[in-house]
């Protein structure tokens, strides 16, 4: 087998460092981690966590609404979010995230004009499907 069958493609590249960073995430319910990516280079990456200096669901536990937890701030939001605060432009790029996004998260990716998802894991929400389908974002299940 040669160095090239091994090696993975862009995708699976860039969604297994979307995996790692989810280890980072502070919610023991779901481990989500974001890549946000343009020309092959990472711009910022995100894990669901609370927001910056409040506790976190690891010490605290889950603050549960309608059987989820909002302690946290989604990893797509933050990464958005990092790219905000450093000045990174998100036009046209592409988000790696562990988890088919959510409706909120669907409605920020379109706003910080992301243009292509690629997910790993469903996450069933038709509202973010059919918003993102409206707006032209290409959504790729990796899997």
């Amino acid at each position: 087998m040669g160095a090239e069958e091994k090696r993975p493609s862009w995708n699976e590249y860039f969604m297994n460092i979307a995996l790692e960073v989810a280890k980072r995430s502070t919610c023991e319910r779901a481990q989500v981690g974001a890549v946000i990516v343009r020309d092959k280079r990472i711009l910022t990456t995100g894990y669901n966590g609370s927001p910056r200096g409040l506790p976190h669901c690891s010490e605290v536990g889950c603050l549960m609404d309608n059987g989820h937890c909002v302690r946290t701030l989604h990893a797509e939001q933050n990464a958005i979010i990092q790219a905000a605060l450093h000045g990174v432009i998100t036009e046209g790029a592409t988000i790696y995230v562990t988890h088919q996004p959510c409706f909120n998260c669907a409605k920020s990716i379109i706003n910080a004009g992301i243009s292509e998802i690629v997910y790993d894991k469903e996450y069933k929400d038709d509202r973010s499907l059919d918003f993102l389908n409206q707006a032209g974002v290409k959504i790729t299940a990796l899997k």
